[in-house]
C-alpha cells in the first residue's frame, strides 16, 4: 500500500478536497488532466531509461542524463517515474505553470495537478518502490524552488497533510546558482542525516533533469540509501516521436 493517508476504512477521501468524495471521483479528476495525452512510454526503443523522454536511436539514455550518471555514478535517483508528458503548449504544462502563481485559474490548476499526484502514488506507487529497492519510502521531499519561494514549497504545500510520512527539507548552498540546468552536485544539501533513508523525492516538472538529479545527489550525501523520484510533468516538445506510441502507463480506472 502507498505511504498516503488518503483513504480511511471505507475507501472514502480524507476531508480536505472539495467536492471529492471517493477514489473514483479523485480518479475522474485526474484523467482531466491527461486527457489527450501521450502516456509516458516504458523504456526501450527510443526511449530514455533514466528519465522516459525522447531519445535519439542507438542510445539508451537521452544526453542530459548520460552527462548525470558521468557526472554522479551511483548517487542519482534510483528511479525516475513521471505521472504525465506535459508537451509544450499542453493543458498540463499550462497547468504546472499556472498552479505556482497567484493569477485566475490557480486553485482549479493546483487541485487537478493535487488529484494526479495522488492517484498516480496510489495506483502505481508499489512498482515505482520496488524498482527504487525500497520497501516503502520513509521520508517525502520537494525539489527546492530556484525562485526563492517562501517556504513551504507550492506541492508541499498542495499535498497538506496527503502523505503519511515526514518531510525533509533541501536547501540551496549560499553561493550556488539557483538557476542552473545542469547537475550540480553542491547545489542542495540536507538539514541533518538520512542515514538509510528511502526518499520520495517530489518535482512538479522536469526538462533536463539536472535539479531533481542534484537534489537526489544531496540526499545521498545525507545518507539517503534510495531514492525513488516522482515527477507530475515530464516536460517533451509539442510534437515527438513518440506521440503515437500506444498509451502503456495510464492512471487505472
Amino acid at each position: 500500500m502507498a505511504p498516503m493517508r488518503v483513504t480511511s476504512a471505507a475507501g472514502q477521501v480524507t476531508p480536505g478536497l472539495a467536492g471529492i468524495t471517493s477514489w473514483a471521483a479523485l480518479r475522474a479528476r485526474a484523467h482531466v488532466v491527461t486527457a489527450g495525452l501521450p502516456a509516458p512510454p516504458q523504456p526501450g526503443p527510443g526511449v530514455c531509461v533514466s528519465c522516459r523522454g525522447p531519445l535519439r536511436p542507438g542510445y539508451a539514455r537521452c544526453f542530459q542524463c548520460r552527462l548525470h550518471a558521468e557526472s554522479a555514478p551511483g548517487m542519482l535517483a534510483d528511479v525516475v517515474a513521471p505521472a504525465a508528458w506535459a508537451p509544450k503548449g499542453s493543458h498540463l504544462a499550462r497547468d504546472l505553470w499556472l498552479y505556482k502563481s497567484v493569477r485566475p485559474g490557480a486553485g482549479e490548476a493546483g487541485a487537478r495537478l493535487r488529484a494526479l499526484l495522488l492517484v498516480f502514488l496510489h495506483d502505481q506507487g508499489e512498482r515505482i518502490w520496488r524498482q527504487a529497492g525500497m520497501t516503502r519510502p520513509t521520508h517525502a521531499c520537494v525539489v527546492p524552488s530556484s525562485r526563492g519561494r517562501p517556504r513551504p514549497h507550492p506541492l508541499q504545500a498542495l499535498l497538506g497533510g496527503f502523505l503519511a510520512v515526514p518531510w525533509t527539507e533541501l536547501h540551496i548552498q549560499p553561493g550556488a546558482d539557483r538557476w542552473a540546468r545542469g547537475l550540480d552536485p553542491g547545489r542542495f544539501r540536507a538539514p541533518g542525516p538520512l542515514t538509510g533513508a528511502a526518499v520520495l523525492l517530489l518535482d512538479d516538472t522536469w526538462t533536463s533533469g539536472g535539479s531533481a538529479q542534484s537534489a537526489a545527489v544531496a540526499l545521498k550525501y545525507a545518507g539517503a540509501r534510495s531514492v525513488a523520484a516522482v515527477v507530475l510533468g515530464r516536460h517533451v516538445p509539442a510534437v515527438t516521436p513518440l506521440a503515437a506510441r500506444p498509451a502503456v502507463n495510464r492512471l487505472t480506472s
